[in-house]
């Protein structure tokens, strides 16, 4: 049975380890791979070729994706959405691993409710917004850039007696900004799902200042749109002097972590097996409580994800 793999939407270290294993497994299993060029937008323009070992090979520590993604307004329209099921036919093509996150399972959902195909989601996000699963592909990675880069600053804040506002991704999510908070000691932390309590941050901080401190951490995730006017209050009322560092898309880039290729790895063999199975289709891999498992993909898009309460409890020091 000929398979596909495809990635969708942002990037995240991950992809490639997970594109090798897709490759490998299914050969080991004496099936036909095949590769999505392009995301979306390749699947309407037929970009669509058969994978070898050859093209695989010394990738498991690139970050990116060596097929590449994209996002594609065209996909919303029935004639594009047909025109891709048809490069599909022309392959044999039945079953398709897909690489992303809730927009791109939204986007499968839709097509293969219009046309006889089956696919499986692997949640591929360094947000980690997808509902139903504790981890997504390269939130790891992600949060080690993050780590990486907070040591740094930290070092320079502390130097010059400096604060420090970071704002990290996570679209309308603040877990990267909440674990990194967490792990790398940070004074302050702004995510959209609580909302900031000025006055207490305020008493806090400025006690601390007058028993010795001379530098803040403040990280904010972008989903707040906090991040200036975090920096202003710092400077202004603090009085502090204050400098921004906004991380941007180093985040989405770089070598994965251990974590992230086992990852991979585990989450593709699920899926092709789930494919070649052919039990049932429109599944996601999730996994939970350190448990790998299949959730059904209405359940996945239908529902909102939310951060672990413990965690978010964590922040409340400044309470």
């Amino acid at each position: 049975m000929p398979l596909a793999i495809m990635c969708s939407g942002g990037d995240a270290p991950g992809m490639n380890p997970a594109i090798k294993k897709f490759v490998d497994y299914l050969y080991e299993k004496g099936e036909k791979p095949y590769f999505v060029y392009n995301g979306l937008d390749g699947l309407i323009d037929g970009k669509i070729h058969p994978a070898t070992h050859k093209d695989v090979g010394g990738i498991l520590h690139r970050g990116g994706a060596i097929i590449r993604s994209s996002r594609s307004k065209r996909f919303y329209e029935y004639e594009y959405r047909k025109q891709a099921y048809e490069n599909l036919k022309k392959h044999d093509i039945t079953g398709l691993v897909v690489l992303g996150g809730d927009g791109s399972f939204r986007a499968m959902e839709k097509m293969s409710q219009e046309f006889p195909l089956n696919f499986v989601g692997i949640p591929t996000t360094i947000d980690n917004d997808i509902y139903g699963t504790d981890t997504c592909l390269g939130v790891d990675t992600a949060l080690n850039v993050i780590r990486d880069a907070l040591d740094k600053i930290r070092d320079t804040a502390s130097t010059f007696s400096r604060a420090f506002v970071v704002e990290v991704m996570g679209r309308e999510c603040g877990y990267l900004a909440v674990v990194s908070a967490i792990t790398s000691g940070a004074e302050i932390c702004l995510v959209p799902e609580v909302d900031f309590n000025w006055h207490v941050a305020r008493e806090h901080l400025k006690r601390e200042i007058r028993h010795g401190r001379n530098y803040v951490l403040a990280i904010v995730a972008e989903g707040t749109k906090m991040t200036f006017d975090i920096a202003d209050w710092l400077e202004n009322d603090i009085g502090m002097e204050t400098r921004v560092t906004v991380l941007g898309h180093i985040q989405r880039g770089g070598s994965p972590t251990v974590n992230d290729r086992m990852l991979a790895f585990e989450c593709t063999i699920r899926a092709v097996d789930h494919l070649l199975s052919a039990t049932s289709s429109n599944k996601v891999v999730v996994v939970e409580n350190g448990n790998f498992g299949m959730k059904e993909i209405d359940e996945i898009v239908n529902n909102k994800y939310q951060i672990d309460p413990e965690l978010l409890g964590m922040l409340n020091r400044l309470d």
